[in-house]
This record gives C-alpha cells, structure tokens and sequence, in this order.
C-alpha cells in the first residue's frame, strides 16, 4: 500500500483476445447500477468505471487493500457465473500497467481493429457516467481524462485510424460497391466468431438490418444480443437464399456451406445480382459458385490483400503514436504521484490554519483595533502561514511525484502527521 494511503488502482478486464464473443456476452453487467453498488459497497473499493463495448469488458477501481479475489467474486456475484469463469479468461493490471493500458486503449493500439475511432468514444462515455453518479473519483477522474485526451492527440497527430483496416468493414465495402450500396438490401451473415462480429459491428453502425444464423440457433441468439441482428435458425437460413442480396459467411465447418448447386438453385429464375463474402479460412463456399451468373464471390484473399494494404500504412503511424503515448504515460504518472501528497498537505494547511486561527483571535483580544486593522493584522497571519508552509508543501509534493518516500517519511514525522 501507499506510504499516505492513496488507493491503489486495479483492471479487470475480459477482451476478444482470450474470449470468443458468444462468450464474452456472459461477462457483461446485464445491470450497470447494480454492479456498481456491488463494488462500491466493498468498504476497500473508492471509486469505479465499467467500460463494456461488444469486444471487451472492463473494471477499473481505487481500492485500499488490492485483492483480485475480491474482484472476480463482486463480477461474478454481478453475472450470475461461477468464479471458476474467470480464470482462463480474466486479465489483471495494477497501478504502472493499467496507466499503460489505458493510454493504449483510449488510443487504438489494444482494439482488434489498430487505430479504431470508436473505442475512445466509449472510453469516455462510460467515465463520464461513472462520474455524473460519483461513482468515480480525483484519482479515476485524472486517469481517464489524460487517456482521453491523449487518444485525441494520438488521432490528430497521426495517421493511424486512416483507411479502412477492419475484415468487417472492408467487406462491407466491397458488398456497398458491388450492389450500389445495402440500405433496403436483404442481407445475411454466417457464423458467429471474430470476423462476422466486425462484420455486424459495420453494419449496425450504419443502422443497415441484417439476419445472423449459426449451426446453433442459441449461438446465433447470443450473437444478436450482443452484435445485433435477426436470429434465424440454420436450417431457415439456407432456405432463404433466394432472397439474400449480401451475404457474408465466416465459419470454421469442414466442409462447404455454400456448394455450386445450393447457390446455382438460389439464382434460378432470379434477376437481382447476389454478392457473397466468404471470410472463411478454408473457404466454406465453393469457388465454381464465381461463375453463376448474376453471383460475385469475394474470398478472404481478396480482403486481406486490400486490409494488408491499408494496415501497412497505419502500422508506420504506430511508432508515432507509442511516442505520444510515453510522453502521456510519464505525465500521468506523476499527476497521480502527485495525488498522494494531497490529502497531506490539505490536513497540514488545515491544522497550521486552525493555530492561526486561535492566535489571531487571542492577539485581536488584546488589542483595541478597527476593522481596518484587523483586516491587515489577519492578512499578515495568511501571509505568514502561506510564506511558511509553501516551500515545505512544493517539496513534499514533489517528493510524491518523484518517489522520494525517505523525504515524505521525513516531513510526515515532522509535521506529526496522522491520517
């Protein structure tokens, strides 16, 4: 713990790197105020903010006594799972490292798409709740309002969200140019892993309607709740190709989905074109399906080429962003360094003041002085407890920011410092 008790800072987080989204969904707080006072009511947690996105979900807290446990039990009080959830999927920072991570978040260098817009967007929304209903406070406040701001600046000085760098929206892409855009377009997904969920992300941004179908209809189910869409059952699904416009199919089957004759008969006595993305890797739709008239088949090569292409460009933007980031990272530090000092030097002021305070009054008593003069013999007692303790206070302050524990030590034992 801290030398003046400040609180330690804690993140909890669940993400799409370890978790596939049909399971991530699990984690989430169905009820936000009601997690929130879970972990507020926890005697040793002070603050907190919940960020949940359809990729990651995340706890932040201050907390006297950190204590993992204690933060997997409240989360899974909170989701009605079992603790035992937790331990493949769950990832802690403490202090340093959730500093870092945050800067990095906030920038787009932790988002599965490099440089994404959205992230910081929701970054600060759910610190700006967290903060409307005080459930965060000085120390969360400090960190989230340099991660947002150094997001912001991340944006601005480079070019890292430039171009289209997403499998998902790429796809999109290709599918609008193909069919002169998608509104009012019948359109389907296939699957319910990393690729069909940017995929859906895109779309949903777009306020563009689609259906999901998975070979489980409660996998799909789960999908739409957490990405969007219509559930439709598998074997339904297929059944309706004849009336799909977009389709867009990322699956790990063993075998193809989409087969020449299922798509051949789909285009039977049809006059509207059909465009089909397979993300799928292997493919899951056959490759003849490219030579039925009226069909465009996109395969995950074509993608990737074009999303390489634009990854390189933002990939030389990364560096500049890194910098940006350790610059913030070292001001943020020492900004929350410097929050240790604080209460001590507000108590310090406070009892030296209130000794002013009674010394003013016992001199005034024995002195016969108008209201003038007593203004100017109280200004003289601000100025001298101000001229007095403003050297020793920058200094303590300083020491905080430098991590000078010997000096605090030293200045908490002169100034008989109690908390």
């Amino acid at each position: 713990m801290a030398i003046m008790g400040k609180p330690d800072v804690i993140n909890a987080r669940v993400t799409y790197r370890k978790v596939p989204i049909h399971i991530l969904e699990k984690f989430t707080f169905k009820d936000l105020e009601a997690a929130y006072a879970s972990f507020l009511n926890d005697r040793s947690v002070k603050e907190c903010v919940i960020l949940q996105t359809c990729n990651r979900v995340e706890v932040y807290v201050a907390i006297d006594n950190p204590d993992h446990e204690k933060i997997v039990e409240l989360w899974a009080k909170n989701t009605g799972l079992s603790s035992d959830m937790f331990k493949d999927y769950l990832e802690f920072n403490m202090g340093k490292d959730v500093v870092l991570h945050l800067l990095k978040l906030a920038s787009g260098l932790d988002s599965l798409v490099i440089g994404e817009d959205q992230i910081l967007g929701q970054v600060k929304r759910a610190f700006d709740s967290a903060k409307k209903s005080r459930y965060a406070g000085q120390q969360l406040e400090l960190l989230f309002d340099h991660a947002v701001k150094i997001g912001g600046k991340v944006r601005t000085s480079t070019g890292i969200n430039k171009g289209t760098v997403s499998y998902g929206s790429m796809a999109v892409k290709l599918a609008e140019e193909n069919l002169n855009g998608l509104n009012g377009k019948q359109i389907m997904l296939i699957g319910s892993g990393e690729a069909v969920s940017l995929v859906a992300k895109t779309l949903k941004k777009r306020k563009i309607d689609f259906m999901v179908t998975s070979r489980t209809f409660e996998r799909a189910k789960s999908f739409a709740e957490t990405a969007g869409g219509k559930p439709i059952a598998f074997e339904d699904a297929l059944g309706m190709l004849k009336e799909i416009d977009a389709l867009f199919v990322a699956t790990t089957a063993p075998y193809y989905l989409i087969p020449f004759e299922r798509a051949d008969n789909a285009m039977r006595n049809r006059r509207k074109p059909m465009v089909i993305v397979d993300l799928s890797n292997p493919r899951t739709v056959e490759e003849k399906v490219s030579t039925i008239k009226g069909v465009k088949l996109i395969n995950i090569d074509e993608v990737s080429s074009l999303v390489e292409r634009n990854m390189k460009l933002r990939m030389k933007e990364v560096n500049d962003a890194k910098r940006i980031i350790e610059d913030g990272f070292y001001s943020v530090e020492a900004r929350m360094k410097r929050l240790e000092a604080e209460p001590v030097v507000d108590t310090l002021f406070k009892k030296v003041h209130t000794i002013r305070e009674r010394e003013l009054g016992k001199a005034l008593q024995m002195l016969d002085l108008d209201e003038e003069q007593k203004k100017v013999v109280e200004q003289l007692s601000h100025a001298i407890v101000e001229g007095i303790l403003s050297n020793p206070m920058d200094m303590l302050r300083k020491a905080s920011e430098d991590g000078d524990k010997e000096l605090m030590k030293a200045v908490l034992k002169l100034f008989k410092y109690e908390r």
